[in-house]
């Protein structure tokens, strides 16, 4: 920096979850129904594990079924990760998908990966994804094989949630949402191009 110039400082951001729980709850509740059948969560540990009480579970979200139904809900995340002219939906999608991660602490589709293979009330993590992301974003793709096309998409999008989980203190981790859409994006753009 020169002399007369001034550095100005970047905008502070908000926290995610002033102070109320509520995103803590969420993080918790998305390992619990996951990773365990539906029979075996309970509001009491999921509360355990955010750090709060169970009464503050309950006033965020109401019973059991209600926030499981907040768990398995899709759609807010695809609305986000979507909202882009298809000409640059692929480098959106990316760095939206590595943003939401780093600010929100948790990855907005890749729940749907620990449900495979269960047969419970997960299967409605599977069937949601299916209709929230996946159809949703056929339904936006020109061309052919628009469904085969948004699958794949989907999959480059769990991959790229799963490869920055698994190396959480790796090269990904120091490299800016931009960056890695310079790298990343490419191949999910020309699958929404393709005629």
């Amino acid at each position: 920096m020169t002399s007369g110039q001034a550095t100005v400082p970047a905008p502070a951001r908000p926290a995610a979850d002033p102070g109320t729980g509520r995103d803590a709850i969420l993080r918790a509740a998305r390992r619990a129904f996951t990773q365990r059948p539906y029979a075996e969560v309970t509001i009491r540990g999921i509360a355990a594990d955010a750090g709060v009480s169970p009464s503050l579970v309950v006033k965020h979200f109401g019973r059991k079924e209600e926030l499981f139904n907040t768990v398995a809900d899709f759609g807010p995340a695809a609305a986000e990760l979507f909202d882009a002219p298809l000409g640059v939906l692929g480098r959106h999608m990316v760095v939206t998908l590595v943003r939401r991660r780093r600010e929100l602490q948790s990855d907005p589709l890749l729940r749907v990966v620990f449900s495979l293979g269960n047969r419970d009330e997960r299967s409605l993590l599977r069937d949601r994804f299916q209709e929230q992301v996946t159809d949703a974003l056929a339904a936006r793709l020109p061309g052919r094989e628009r469904a085969l096309r948004a699958e794949l998409i989907a999959g480059h999008l769990l991959g790229l949630g799963a490869t920055l989980s698994l190396h959480r203190g790796g090269a990904g981790a120091d490299a800016g949402p931009e960056h890695i859409a310079d790298l990343y994006a490419p191949a999910l753009q020309s699958l929404i191009d393709r005629p």
